[in-house]
């Protein structure tokens, strides 16, 4: 395998310190491999090329499963797989969709690794549709919140179902409560542990305090916001029906934003997450849910309209910026009664927020739909040909695409959108006529 080739694909020039120590550690020995690392470091690919190294790939059989705590890691997970272009196959597993469907797709793609929620996985391989024969490899990403005590069962069972498993990788941003027994970890493992000693946030995020002069933040988060231009923010709340109530105020008051709770349906999910990380949206209003597991580019800003409920929510949240080597900031939005957690390290800075406009920024870019995809033989490339020469649009005008099996998402320059629609109403793209419509 040409690591070199895959890391110019991915537009990396050379593996991290980290990356290097956790491939060492998975390729020259025969033991189980903890790693700690901070969120952002790269751990996906830390144990991803050293793996890849390790499989098969003319077999058919299913030889690795790589367990997750929820879908979106699942997915995106995947994708940096396939982004990769190792030639293995791959599948995602989880729940919110019919397991009958996931069932018709594994017998056509015959994966060799599989990334999937514990429950989900068990269930493919009581009803044999995963052989469990054939599995030597077990990862679990997030590994903290993997055995929480609601998971413990089904990781349990899971782990007990493999008959034929020789290697375990854990790994995780934060130090972990002991590890069951049930894990079975070799005596003969490796940690490779890249947490800092004594910073539980990275040096690069500074720290703000913006007081709310009344319980309801609501108008204090809007002029934060509006002090903070078009950059990327996420606001944190703890509840479901907080996060409806303030992402409904800030689109009344002109915001673009994406909300994200776990009680949206996937597509919904799907569809937030990627306005937010084509640069759609401005702004997320998300419970702790977006705090983990999501590989969202140039996060600028962390909001706390609701203290984080423990540290290590607080770590994982402030861990979606500063990610690699950007800088980042953290908000902490005080009402009267209120003040930043004890354990919060580091001093917080007085912020008030200057508003020069009362119109919040537009966002850089606009999601189109466009309901062809790669069952209809439809590639990036003929999207990227189909939207400059019908819709007007220069390639630099094109950001991010992502081609599913029966449609694909654009992001398109955000004042370009209203022009592309209106010329591409009608058009076909090889030789098919396609639906082009905004995705809000």
């Amino acid at each position: 395998m040409d690591i070199q080739k895959i890391l110019d694909k991915l537009r990396i020039e050379q593996l991290n310190e980290m990356q290097q120590h956790a491939a060492e550690a998975i390729l020259r020995s025969d033991g189980d491999v903890v790693l700690l690392s901070p969120t952002g470091t790269g751990k996906t690919l830390a144990y991803l090329l050293p793996l890849l190294q390790q499989l098969d790939v003319s077999s058919d059989t299913v030889q690795a499963l790589v367990v997750v705590p929820g879908r979106e890691l699942a997915l995106q997970t995947d994708t940096v797989l396939r982004d990769m272009g190792s030639g293995f196959r791959s599948l995602s597993c989880y729940g919110g969709r019919a397991t009958m469907d996931e069932h018709r797709k594994l017998k056509e793609v015959k994966p060799q690794i599989i990334f999937g929620t514990p429950g989900r996985l068990n269930d493919h391989l009581e009803k044999e549709n995963i052989s469990r024969y054939g599995i030597r490899w077990l990862i679990i990403d997030e590994f903290d919140k993997c055995l929480q005590m609601g998971f413990h069962a089904e990781m349990q069972k899971l782990i007990k179902g493999l008959p034929g498993l020789q290697r375990r990788i854990l790994l995780s941003a934060t130090n972990a409560e002991e590890i069951p027994q049930f894990i079975n970890l070799s005596k003969k493992g490796t940690l490779v542990d890249f947490l800092p000693e004594d910073e539980q946030t990275s040096e690069r995020v500074t720290l703000y305090e913006v007081k709310s002069p009344v319980k309801d933040k609501l108008e204090t988060l809007r002029n934060l916001l509006l002090s903070l231009g078009d950059s990327s923010s996420i606001v944190f709340l703890n509840y479901r029906d907080s996060v409806v109530r303030v992402n409904n105020y800030l689109c009344e008051q002109g915001f673009t934003t994406s909300f994200f709770h776990g009680g949206l349906e996937q597509k919904q999910r799907e569809d937030a997450l990627y306005r937010f990380s084509n640069g759609s949206a401005n702004v997320m209003v998300s419970t702790d849910l977006a705090s983990r597991g999501l590989d969202i580019p140039d996060i600028a800003n962390i909001i706390h309209y609701h203290m984080p409920e423990s540290e290590d929510g607080y770590i994982h949240r402030v861990g979606r910026t500063a990610r690699w080597d950007k800088q980042g900031r953290a908000f902490f939005i005080i009402g009267p009664e209120e003040h930043i957690p004890d354990y919060v390290e580091g001093e917080a800075t007085a912020y008030e927020p200057i508003v020069n406009s009362s119109t919040p920024s537009a966002p850089k870019m606009a999601t189109l739909y466009i309901g062809k995809g790669k069952k209809d033989k439809v590639s990036k490339g003929d999207i990227v040909g189909f939207l400059c020469k019908k819709g007007g649009l220069q390639s630099d005008e094109i950001g991010r695409i992502d081609v599913t099996d029966r449609y694909a998402y654009v992001a398109v320059k955000h004042e370009k959108l209203q022009q592309v629609i209106r010329l591409t109403q009608g058009e076909k793209i090889k030789g098919i006529k396609t639906i082009v419509e905004p995705v809000r």
